[in-house]
């Protein structure tokens, strides 16, 4: 390829779309849409969210994966079932997990408009985000009581 042709390609590559150069991420918004921070979530990746029971104090969690493009709920677990947790019939199938507790696994819900809204828990809660490699504590990003938004741009 020549000199002129390679920076042909590379001036049309300054114009192309950004969405189709940029990697998928899992997005952390305030109620106005607004990005506070970002995990990248390729296909296939999993990103969890990890909080702990706001009555017992237990961990609990539910388990994300970026399937061809869509934020898919995969597995959950649970300390117990206590208040508020628990398997639903038909949605996924429960498993002891190593060092007690339960997983729900198989749950492969596909999440209506790739996202997931919730209120940030208080710090004895402590919502977080957490991928290989990365913990992202959501009150380091909003107050507690915020409504946020987890959005998968793929």
């Amino acid at each position: 390829m020549t000199a002129w042709a390679t920076g042909r390609v590379c001036l049309a590559a300054l114009f192309a779309p950004v969405v189709a150069c940029a990697d998928a991420a899992l997005h952390l918004q305030d109620a106005r849409g607004a990005v506070l921070a970002q995990l990248p979530m390729p296909a296939d990746t999993e990103i969890c969210l990890r909080w702990a029971h706001s009555v017992t104090g237990g961990a609990v969690a539910d388990c994300f994966e970026n399937r061809a493009g869509q934020l898919t709920l995969t597995r959950s677990y649970l300390h117990d079932f206590a208040a508020g947790l628990g398997e639903v019939a038909g949605r996924g199938t429960l498993v002891a997990a190593q060092g007690g507790g339960y997983w729900i696994v198989g749950i492969d819900e596909a999440l209506f408009d790739n996202s997931l809204t919730l209120r940030v828990g208080s710090e004895h809660v402590g919502h977080r985000l957490t991928a290989a490699g990365h913990d992202l504590a959501l009150l380091d990003h909003v107050d507690h009581g915020a409504r946020v938004r987890l959005q998968l741009n793929p």
